[in-house]
């Protein structure tokens, strides 16, 4: 993964974690189901399989995956 995404993912986690906004004025994202590991983004006709990786904020665990396509960020908490 980019340097860039890496920044851009662990800055929309940290602030969905610690203030509960889904948001960012860089970047769309999207809240998806509890539990979910893997998104299927569908662009058009084309779908592109998104996989989330496992960010811990402050005891919170929740799964994250960037798409440099539509450049938005898809969040998925496992708990807290």
């Amino acid at each position: 993964m980019q340097s860039e995404e890496k920044t851009i993912l662990q800055r929309v986690v940290e602030n969905f974690v610690r203030t509960g906004n889904a948001s960012d004025e860089n970047v769309k994202v999207t809240s998806l189901p509890k539990g979910k590991t893997s998104y299927v983004e569908q662009i058009g006709v084309d779908g592109r399989s998104i996989m989330l990786k496992e960010y811990r904020v402050d005891g919170t665990v929740i799964y994250a995956g960037y798409s440099s396509r539509s450049g938005t960020v898809y969040l998925s908490l496992i708990n807290g």
